[in-house]
């Protein structure tokens, strides 16, 4: 049987292991992703990561800046495959590929529809997630899922921790059931509309922490932002990063700090979160209690 002729679409470093995959078992005869952008402190552009990957293959790589991009990498092909590609798929492109366009989304569709389900399913307090290997149509994540995988999501897993093992399994899930597709094997199975929830993209509003809301609430949404695009606190006028923390079971006044010992904790909806690690603006990411040691933020109560 000869490979199957694909073209690839994506962009972050979660979709890589998808794209190795691929090449490891079908014909890639184009990677498609989105323009170099600038990044870090200097501001030069740099690559997406799936560019650097498919480049290290010796893939041709399109960078899609709109639909005629994404249109003129589809000659001849027979499958089309889409992971955080960040773009959408233009209706009339749908049909082109032989066997059409399929995405590996990070979630269990129905549920966590949209652009960060991972975020959305631990903030949520979601026992499990999973990868969903589903056909592509116009709607939002709304197409038929054709196989999916499941995981159970760990205690004090970050965002970035689970997108890593989801990144994996997506790709493992990809080779597994691509021969079935093509070969009409692969049951397409409607998915449940009324069922459906939503992980839009987050924006800068959704990264500050409202010590109003509970503990356990905060702990996660801290999780679900970690490492990107991070969560922060307004501490005496200065925005503060936490990129770990942990509830203690104490009580604490909310809005008011303690320091512990070496520990430095928040109170939040009435109980206690250690921050454990901090990135203050302009800084070094450190442990919470070095940094409040250096600090005159009011008010402190030592513990």
């Amino acid at each position: 049987m000869s490979k199957v002729r694909a073209i690839f679409l994506g962009t972050p470093a979660a979709a890589v292991p998808s794209l190795d995959q691929l090449a490891d078992t079908s014909e890639v005869i184009a990677v498609v992703t989105r323009p170099d952008r600038p990044r870090g402190r200097s501001g030069t552009p740099q690559p997406s990561p799936v560019k650097v990957a498919a480049l290290a293959r010796g893939l041709p790589v399109v960078e899609a800046t709109g639909a005629a991009d994404i249109d003129g990498a589809l000659l001849d092909v027979d499958l089309a495959v889409v992971v955080a590609f960040g773009v959408i798929i233009p209706a009339k492109a749908l049909v082109k590929p032989r066997h059409g366009f399929v995405n590996l989304h990070f979630s269990l569709l129905p549920r966590w529809r949209g652009a960060a389900p991972v975020a959305a399913a631990i903030a949520a307090g979601d026992e499990e997630t999973g990868v969903s290997f589903m056909q592509l149509d116009e709607g939002l994540d709304t197409g038929p899922v054709l196989a999916a995988r499941s995981v159970v999501i760990g205690p004090d897993e970050t965002a970035g921790e689970l997108t890593t093992r989801l990144a994996a399994l997506a790709g493992s899930l990809l080779v597994e059931t691509i021969p079935a597709l093509v070969a009409g094997d692969v049951p397409a199975v409607a998915q449940d509309g009324t069922k459906a929830t939503y992980a839009p993209r987050l924006g800068p509003a959704d990264r500050q922490i409202d010590l109003a809301q509970s503990a356990e609430q905060n702990v996660r949404k801290i999780r679900a932002l970690t490492p990107k695009p991070g969560a922060f606190l307004f501490v005496d006028g200065e925005r503060v990063g936490i990129t770990a923390s942990r509830e203690t079971g104490d009580k604490l006044a909310t809005g008011q700090f303690s320091i512990d010992g070496e520990k430095l904790l928040v109170g939040s909806g009435g109980r206690a979160i250690e921050l454990q690690m901090v990135r203050p603006a302009g800084k070094k990411e450190m442990t919470g209690g070095a940094w409040a040691r250096g600090w005159r933020v009011t008010p402190v109560v030592d513990r």
